[in-house]
């Protein structure tokens, strides 16, 4: 499973860079005011190491590259507007805010998803440990519920399914939560950087081609259909393109904020499944069947 970041953290650092940047100090010396307060993080490390503000935007990339967790993913919207803006020539500093109000959203969106899942992943938990419960339930009450299991035929077939059937529950359950959890990491931002290099000056074609490859190198979807659409519609239409670009970017973020949601709400009732065709059926086979089974034999011995 991929590691959930902390979009907030990522949101507060994207912040007082764009912050350092508008007060007049280089690119390498905010980066350097970062990793003082920053200095396990390792992309700031390298960033704040560079030789001087052109390489910079290359030591992002290189610097991601090399990581393949929560750093990464936070960093990779950051590293791709850098080549952005590095390339058109655009300010930096209200690029990185309106990035930072980006991640805020993304923030938001993670605390309201992991509060619809709150519920679901707690049930999943509980009910994965109730055929354990069930066994332990048997044997309290003076069944050879254990003896069974273990020591005779029938109850070796019984513990290889019933064991079976809770891993795959727990496997189809930890699936269903890994693709609730599961987003685009930057939505709307190819819009926004489309937006950003129109704005330093570059001709739409190569606007395109240049987020295309700034998000490849930053190791993040491409998806552009939806910035060329937009830009063939304020061509046609004669209205401002960044404008048209921003008010998409926003769209977009709303749209994936709002399906994470849904997905995760819909998840509580998802997970009815592995519980109805997993963890149930292994709850009668743990702790049901052995307790029949060893009412019968104590049955047939006594006769």
């Amino acid at each position: 499973m991929s590691p959930r970041v902390d979009w907030s953290a990522a949101a507060l650092s994207v912040q007082r860079l764009a912050v350092l940047l508008e007060a007049g100090l280089a690119p390498t010396a905010a980066f350097q005011a970062l990793a003082a307060v920053r200095p396990d993080d390792p992309v700031v490390r390298r960033a704040a190491a560079a030789a001087d503000s052109w390489t910079l935007a290359d030591e992002l990339v290189q610097a991601i590259s090399r990581e393949s967790g929560e750093s990464r993913r936070a960093w990779s919207p950051v590293a791709a507007t850098w080549l952005i803006a590095t390339e058109a020539g655009a300010p930096i500093a209200p690029t990185l805010a309106r990035l930072a109000d980006v991640l805020r959203g993304l923030a938001q969106t993670a605390r309201a998803v992991e509060v619809a899942l709150a519920g679901p992943v707690a049930s999943a938990r509980i009910l994965v440990l109730l055929p354990v419960i069930g066994v332990a339930l048997g044997l309290l009450l003076g069944f050879d519920t254990g003896r069974v299991l273990f020591a005779t035929p029938p109850g070796w077939v019984c513990l290889a399914i019933g064991l079976g059937l809770l891993v795959a529950g727990g496997l189809w359950s930890r699936g269903m939560l890994r693709r609730a959890r599961r987003r685009h990491p930057a939505p709307g931002l190819g819009e926004e950087l489309v937006a950003v290099a129109l704005a330093g000056g570059l001709s739409p074609d190569r606007a395109l081609a240049s987020v295309r490859a700034a998000l490849h190198d930053a190791g993040l979807p491409v998806e552009l259909d939806g910035a060329s659409a937009t830009l063939q519609f304020a061509r046609s239409a004669g209205a401002p393109a960044g404008a048209l670009l921003r008010s998409e970017a926003e769209e977009a973020r709303r749209s994936s904020g709002a399906d994470a949601e849904r997905a995760a709400e819909v998840l509580g009732v998802r997970l009815m499944l592995p519980l109805g065709l997993c963890i149930l059926p292994a709850f009668l086979v743990l702790a049901v069947v052995p307790v029949v089974l060893s009412l019968v034999g104590s049955t047939l011995s006594g006769l």
